[in-house]
């Protein structure tokens, strides 16, 4: 196995709201020279000044331009509760510097399913937007994204038969059923099915019981991950993670 690279310091080139929940932080400088090419997708390790330690946060790459990387972040209670990443996203200033290890891989929708469902809230509509960039135009498919407000809706070049709902959700991670009904509703076609699921963790352990269990999705043609659990930073987040994965054997 590969050693991991050893984080490099980024500059941050510019800070500004994408929409009401959510924000966006380019980095760059020479450390974007020593990094992969085409990396949108993958996720890097913010490591971040907090009261008493260092705070290692987890964030997808938006965009991979020639110059910059795309940070964007969801406003999960920015007035205070957001943590230590939402509170250096909204404060930081160009010029500034951060820390940053990485690329983990991206997890991409495979490009010849026979159909998508895809379902995620904020924290995972930056990874959402990317694959359905990625995909063929001739692709087709469902998706349901979770947002806070109906002018944190994105613009998506999606493929012409792929359906997109969003889901309004002022208060993030409260209402795991309503997120599973609208998945429920998606009509379920004949033929084969990838499903892609990121959300929050009681959300995901509802979806996953209707992808895995009830509609028969394997591992070979669902992914499914919880990205964080309302009340819990995302050190505590992992450990209810693992315990969930040992428990169910995996």
């Amino acid at each position: 196995m590969k050693p991991r690279p050893a984080p490099q310091l980024f500059d941050v080139l510019s800070s500004q709201r994408v929409t009401p929940n959510m924000h966006r932080v380019s980095l760059g400088g020479p450390a974007l020279q020593r990094f992969p090419a085409s990396q949108a997708g993958g996720y890097v390790k913010l490591m971040l000044p907090s009261a008493d330690r260092t705070a290692v946060r987890t964030y997808t790459i938006r965009h991979h331009h020639e110059n910059a990387l795309d940070i964007d972040f969801a406003l999960h209670g920015a007035g205070g509760e957001g943590g230590p990443a939402v509170s250096w996203a909204q404060s930081v200033r160009p010029g500034e510097q951060v820390l940053v290890g990485g690329p983990g891989p991206a997890k991409p929708l495979p490009p010849d399913a026979g159909y998508y469902v895809v379902a995620g809230d904020m924290t995972a509509l930056p990874a959402i937007a990317v694959n359905l960039e990625a995909l063929p135009r001739e692709a087709s498919g469902q998706a349901i994204i979770e947002i806070q407000s109906e002018a944190d809706r994105q613009t998506i070049d999606h493929p012409p038969g792929f359906n997109i709902r969003w889901l309004v959700n002022p208060n993030p991670g409260s209402s795991p059923h309503l997120f599973e009904g609208a998945v429920r509703a998606i009509p379920w076609p004949s033929g084969p099915v990838y499903g892609w699921c990121a959300c929050e963790f009681d959300a995901m352990r509802r979806l996953r019981r209707y992808l895995r269990d009830e509609r028969r999705l394997g591992p070979s043609n669902l992914y499914i991950s919880s990205y964080w659990k309302r009340g819990l930073v995302e050190d505590e987040h992992k450990a209810v993670k693992r315990a969930d994965a040992d428990a169910l054997g995996v």
